[in-house]
């Protein structure tokens, strides 16, 4: 069953169902302490799939549905997820200079569909989102995107790490924007393959991803607050490589 936006699937069949169809799945929240056999063969799936998951208290479920959900709420995605290993090949086939941008935990989806907007606008070949600890990938984003949301592809990594060493082994240049380096945005060279790599609202780029990047870049700033909004410092970074490419 859904609700009325038809965003989620509430209910171990039918989230079962969804599932197994191959419907476009962003995340599945699950009762914590949830057993059975039925159950068990829902899981069985969600594990082949390489769905996320989370284990929640029953009242986070409860918060989302006051139906008869039996421990599951599968959150839908507007859109099929794409991998980063099947994307850059191709775009390097086409004769493109890949330009990708890798967001890290994100959980604000107003700055997820601004980012998703200006990336579209920029023309960002792809935009690369971890599993897990996201924001939601649903009718929210597609509105506040502008519907930018369906018109560049969204790839889901099981781990931006692993993305990151993809990437880099395929000859991409990885930049994370921070604040916690001397070097500006303007003197790294994008001309070529380029990630750029934004971090959270809160905490930023987590470090042990950030020391896997092969620079970090960041923008001055002249007055006294100490960091931009991640949507406004994604569209400056966004349209430098822009400049840099046309210029």
């Amino acid at each position: 069953m859904t609700d009325k936006q038809k965003d989620f699937i509430y209910g171990l069949r039918a989230a079962m169902e969804a599932v197994a169809s191959g419907r476009p799945v962003d995340k599945i929240l699950i009762r914590k302490g949830l057993k059975g056999e039925l159950f068990q063969e829902f899981f069985s799936l969600v594990r082949q799939h390489g769905l996320p998951f989370q284990f929640v208290p029953s009242q986070k479920l409860d918060r989302i549905t006051r139906k008869n959900h039996q421990g599951v709420v599968v959150f839908l995605s507007p859109v099929e997820f794409c991998s980063v290993e099947n994307l850059v090949p191709m775009l390097f086939e086409q004769g493109r200079s890949p330009f990708l941008l890798l967001l890290d935990g994100l959980t604000d989806v107003r700055n997820f569909g601004a980012i998703l907007r200006t990336a579209e606008c920029a023309g960002v070949d792809g935009v690369v989102i971890p599993a897990g600890n996201f924001a939601r990938v649903g009718g929210d984003t597609a509105r506040t995107s502008s519907g930018a949301l369906y018109r560049i592809p969204v790839c889901r990594a099981a781990s931006l790490k692993e993305a990151v060493k993809y990437l880099a082994n395929s000859g991409v240049q990885t930049t994370g924007v921070t604040e916690k380096t001397d070097r500006l945005y303007y003197d790294i060279d994008f001309t070529g393959p380029s990630a750029l790599v934004m971090g959270a609202e809160d905490k930023g780029i987590t470090p042990s991803l950030l020391e896997q990047l092969d620079h970090h870049a960041r923008i001055p700033l002249a007055g006294q607050i100490e960091s931009l909004n991640v949507s406004v410092a994604a569209g400056i970074m966004a349209y430098e490589v822009v400049r840099q490419r046309r210029t």
